[in-house]
């Protein structure tokens, strides 16, 4: 494993003494790896997200109305038309 070496100020190093004396976390390398996977996946998800942003951009825009998209829907999920009145 690789080791790093970083400066923290005092108390952005207290606050992390006070995570590992909970005892969640073994010792601040553990707490330091559980944060970079945290932002590791946060990181992820927003790229997902951005990606799905971007194909329904490149899509276009649509020319059916907002009732068409229900009406569609409804027809998928086997609801009757009538549904909007319940």
């Amino acid at each position: 494993m690789a080791m790093m070496n970083i400066s923290l100020p005092d108390k952005m190093k207290q606050w992390v003494e006070e995570q590992v004396a909970t005892g969640r976390y073994a010792n601040a390398s553990d707490l330091i790896r559980d944060l970079i996977r945290e932002d590791q996946d946060r990181a992820m998800v927003i790229s997902e997200l951005q990606a799905m942003i971007d194909e329904a951009d490149a899509s276009g825009i649509s020319d059916r109305t907002v009732e068409d998209i229900r009406r569609d829907v409804r027809r998928e999920l086997g609801l009757s038309d009538d549904a909007d009145a319940a």
